[in-house]
């Protein structure tokens, strides 16, 4: 499966960025899918200020995952139904408690925690873990050990969350109230930008396109190998099949490729 890790964001692609979604609400309609998956529109939902995967454009979803799941959805029976958003760590709730949604689209990473409670598609990207720190600032470090005395943030719920609670809060690195969690990366960046925080852990992708739009860059890429997939309700089966046949039929026919180029920039 191809794909990148690292962005070459055009001007056109910067403009997609800059509504950020730093604002989540809902919106949408309830999963049609129900238990067995009888129905034929899914609902789709997602956590917008991830760019360039998700992110709002004047009130308008855009991004890699949207167009994604939307290529893949056309290769189904399936329809795909309005979108609705949440902050990340909604996500998993809304679809298997409250039923929602029926699909996550949202750079999701797979991983044994979250397959306790949610099944996943083939994976569809691969990525590692980076450190966003201020451009030009006096904090530029090499390693996780050189974090003593810091502050650093994440997105909530996100793996890039985890990385600071694995390899800083709980080695002693940090104080636990030096780490801090947000509603979305947009948010994380600005206050590392304002000087609020020192660093921000994200997935590679989404830190190359910070650092190439603000005055930020990345300090260091921690090779975590983390691939994403669309996640849904265990036991959907007939859905998972359809989902990872669409998404075959997409890389095979030149759409995964085309997708990637447009918000990725070509190799």
């Amino acid at each position: 499966m191809s794909h990148r890790t690292e962005t070459d964001v055009s001007r056109r692609t910067y403009l997609k960025l800059t509504g950020g979604a730093s604002a989540v609400g809902l919106s949408g309609v309830a999963g049609c899918l129900g238990d067995g998956g009888s129905g034929t529109t899914i609902t789709p939902g997602t956590a917008p200020g991830f760019p360039p995967f998700e992110m709002q454009q004047d009130g308008e979803l855009v991004g890699f995952d949207i167009d994604l799941l939307e290529a893949v959805v056309e290769e189904t029976e399936y329809e795909i139904g309005e979108w609705a958003t949440f902050e990340f760590s909604s996500l998993i709730p809304a679809l298997t408690q409250n039923e929602e949604i029926d699909v996550i689209a949202a750079a999701m990473t797979i991983n044994d925690e979250r397959r306790e409670t949610i099944a996943f598609s083939d994976p569809y990207w691969e990525s590692d873990q980076a450190i966003l720190v201020r451009d030009g600032g006096d904090f530029q470090p090499s390693g996780w050990e050189d974090f003593e005395g810091v502050s650093v943030g994440a997105q909530s719920g996100t793996t890039g969350a985890d990385q600071v609670q694995s390899n800083l809060v709980e080695p002693g690195v940090i104080a636990e109230d030096d780490a801090s969690t947000y509603g979305s990366y947009v948010l994380a960046v600005e206050d590392l930008e304002n000087g609020n925080i020192d660093a921000v852990v994200v997935d590679n992708p989404v830190a190359e396109t910070f650092a190439a739009n603000r005055d930020v860059t990345v300090a260091f890429v921690e090779e975590t190998g983390e691939r994403f997939g669309f996640g849904l309700r265990q036991g959907e089966s007939e859905l998972q099949s359809a989902l990872n046949d669409g998404l075959a039929t997409v890389q095979e026919d030149g759409t995964y490729e085309e997708i990637t180029n447009t918000w990725f920039g070509q190799e």
